[in-house]
């Protein structure tokens, strides 16, 4: 299905899959913000998604879209794609893990299933990619996530970070530099209430302080006792 899309439909189509994970519709405002383009443009893809044969998007004026089931296969398929190549331009061709994503990108569009499935046959049917990110399996179905945001942690507790939802090259880069990695154990040392900021503790590095902005972008497991509501 997606090889019959331009890129650029492709493009709304992983969009409004992530904009709909937490929420039942995405608005046209929310979605033309994301893509970078005005409101009416917008609208206009989405009509033309929800007209296609199978329609790809439901829209309702005045609430927004989501997916139809055909249209989140299509989603699953090009994100499986983006994935695989960050995984097999880093494992196999070494790139680093903040130079991929646009690479990827620019990829996604293009490849064939043929091409897909030996890619994820080299890499050994990997279920993440460089950042954590989970792949979706060649069935199209995206893995359970367990994980939560770092910016829960609190004091004594440790967890393993599983991924970094962050594509700024500069940012990465970063998080590197400290240790902040997929596979790292973090402890929490501090957490101000007032300003969301988390002190951690990474091994073989100095404690840091990160703020809610960095904090929601990271993903773990907790590994300490779940906390008691009267604490």
């Amino acid at each position: 299905m997606h090889n019959q899309l331009s890129a650029s439909a492709q493009d709304y189509m992983k969009t409004i899959y992530r904009l709909t994970l937490e929420q039942e519709y995405a608005s046209t405002n929310q979605v033309a913000q994301q893509i970078g383009v005005a409101p009416a443009s917008a609208t206009g893809m989405i009509q033309r998604l929800a007209a296609s044969q199978p329609p790809l998007v439901i829209y309702q004026k005045h609430r927004g879209t989501r997916l139809t089931r055909d249209g989140e296969r299509t989603a699953l398929e090009i994100i499986r794609h983006h994935r695989l190549l960050e995984t097999y331009l880093v494992n196999a061709l070494g790139y680093s893990w903040d130079t991929v994503h646009e690479e990827a990108c620019r990829l996604e569009h293009v490849i064939s299933e043929e091409f897909e499935m030996r890619i994820a046959a080299f890499l050994g049917n990997p279920q993440r990619d460089p950042h954590g990110e989970l792949i979706p399996s060649a069935e199209l179905v995206m893995p359970a996530d367990l994980s939560c945001p770092l910016s829960e942690l609190r004091p004594n507790e440790k967890a393993t970070i599983t991924q970094v939802h962050a594509n700024d090259p500069a940012l990465l880069r970063y998080l590197e530099s400290i240790g902040i990695t997929p596979g790292v154990q973090v402890e929490a040392l501090g957490y101000s209430p007032f300003d969301q900021t988390l002190e951690i503790k990474i091994s073989g590095h100095k404690p840091k302080t990160l703020g809610f902005g960095i904090t929601s972008q990271i993903s773990v497991e907790m590994q300490s006792p779940v906390r008691s509501n009267n604490i």
